[in-house]
């Protein structure tokens, strides 16, 4: 709801002599839009969103200025895509044009409220991917100056680490940054130079490889993870809402990098083989497959990119409810190899696996894990060193239910890392046909006390 007392203005940033070039999508920008198209009228929530403050406040022109920088650094942020007859999709990067500006002038005193109603107005509606740039600006004024920076875009143009990385470049134009010094200090990789390697042969066969091992992945994994559903009568019903649970937990912050120092892996290895262990004592299926989250920034120009580059990687851990540490242990090693598979053609695949399904060949690939947490550039090479007293935090976690969700396809449950003030959170998402409540709460409390037990059983 707007504010009388806010003023509302369109202004815009004009885009000249920046990068041009069509070519075909990159794998990620195929599979985002894929699922985004899909969507209609529920794609906004893919959508990525920022509320920034502005200190000290700036004059417009400046801040503009600076995004117009971010444009001339990033192609993904003036692209176009464009479906190409069945089963094709081409990326347009335009050299040219006009971004829109959505201006809110308002008192200072209001500034917070008027940005955050700002951004959910321009990060609401779908993007029309190909007719407009994949980014929108809004500017909070208060007597002539910015005191907050709105930006939203679609899911094909950023992933969350591209996310980060825009974030990133943006507080370093800045502070004096240009794009031509940035482009200098930091080669990032465009998804045109992207899009160029996995067309050719070495890209192909990368394409192919990715896709066999998912397919033997799959074919080898458990038909059924869950082999008692909570309430399998509720999987009919279109309507059913399925519970997000957030557990907060200072001590598992500190305990992960306690147990990874320990046994010399990352603490995203930990949550996982964690995560695996408690899946397979409580599902009844010692072996357990999830979909994991990559980056696919292995590669320095790839970790500088601002562009959509994650897909899933197919894992699955064998007897992964016989123990903690050996769980812990293969996690590693594991996610490796499914790491190296995971940049592939998403449709092409999709293909192959409905008919593994339609054949009753498939494992249960309906388990979804994302560890959000900016990993760099490798994400289980890195060990933890451990950080503060853990026995002072035992008994400080919090578990709440933040919201419900419209069901969603081929997805039992879906657990997200996140960062948090002092704390580690783990965010769940669970079809109540397979999972109740009291089961969820039991998997995350479960994940917590496995791996703070470890860290105390290691000497804390």
């Amino acid at each position: 709801m707007r504010n009388t007392m806010t003023t509302v203005e369109q202004r815009t940033i004009g885009l000249e002599s920046a990068r041009a070039g069509t070519g075909p999508a990159t794998w990620g920008q195929r599979a985002i839009w894929g699922v985004v198209t899909r969507l209609g009228d529920d794609a906004p929530r893919y959508n990525l969103r920022l509320d920034l403050p502005v200190s000290p406040p700036r004059p417009a022109t400046r801040v503009l200025a600076d995004v117009t920088e971010l444009l001339l650094l990033h192609d993904s942020l003036h692209t176009r895509l464009l479906p190409v007859g069945e089963d094709g999709l081409e990326q347009v990067v335009d050299g040219s044009g006009e971004l829109p500006v959505e201006v809110r002038q308002c008192s200072a005193a209001q500034a917070p409220a008027v940005g955050e109603a700002l951004m959910e107005e321009l990060a609401g509606r779908s993007f029309d991917h190909a007719r407009e740039w994949p980014f929108r600006v809004g500017l909070v004024e208060c007597d002539g100056a910015v005191h907050r920076l709105v930006l939203a875009a679609s899911h094909t143009a950023m992933d969350l680490w591209g996310e980060g990385r825009m974030l990133r470049d943006l507080g370093l134009i800045e502070s004096g940054g240009t794009a031509e010094s940035l482009r200098r200090a930091r080669p990032a990789l465009q998804p045109l130079e992207a899009a160029q390697t996995q067309a050719s042969p070495v890209g192909r066969r990368r394409d192919e490889a990715a896709r066999r091992y998912w397919c033997e992945r799959l074919t080898a994994g458990p038909r059924r993870i869950f082999q008692e559903p909570a309430a399998p009568e509720l999987a009919a019903d279109p309507r059913r809402l399925f519970p997000n649970a957030q557990l907060r937990s200072p001590a598992l912050a500190v305990a992960v990098g306690r147990v990874a120092a320990e046994l010399g892996v990352s603490d995203a290895a930990v949550l996982l083989g964690a995560a695996s262990h408690q899946l397979a004592r409580m599902s009844g299926s010692g072996d357990v497959l999830f979909q994991v989250v990559v980056g696919n920034r292995f590669q320095p120009a790839a970790a500088e990119s601002v562009s959509t580059m994650a897909q899933e990687a197919v894992f699955l851990l064998t007897d992964a409810d016989k123990d903690f540490e050996d769980a812990v242990r293969r996690t590693r090693s594991v996610a490796f190899t499914a790491f190296r598979h995971a940049g592939y053609d998403k449709w092409a695949l999709e293909r192959e696996v409905a008919r593994l399904v339609e054949r009753g060949e498939a494992a249960d690939h309906s388990c979804w894990w994302n560890d959000t947490r900016d990993p760099g550039v490798g994400p289980f090479d890195t060990v933890v060193e451990p950080r503060a007293p853990l026995g002072e935090l035992i008994g400080r976690t919090e578990l709440s239910w933040p919201t419900e969700f419209l069901p969603r396809k081929n997805v039992s449950i879906a657990v997200d890392v996140l960062t948090a003030p002092g704390a580690l959170d783990l965010a769940m998402t669970a079809d109540p046909a397979v999972l109740s409540r009291e089961g969820m709460e039991r998997f995350l409390r479960g994940v917590e006390e496995s791996v703070i037990a470890e860290a105390i059983a290691r000497g804390e």
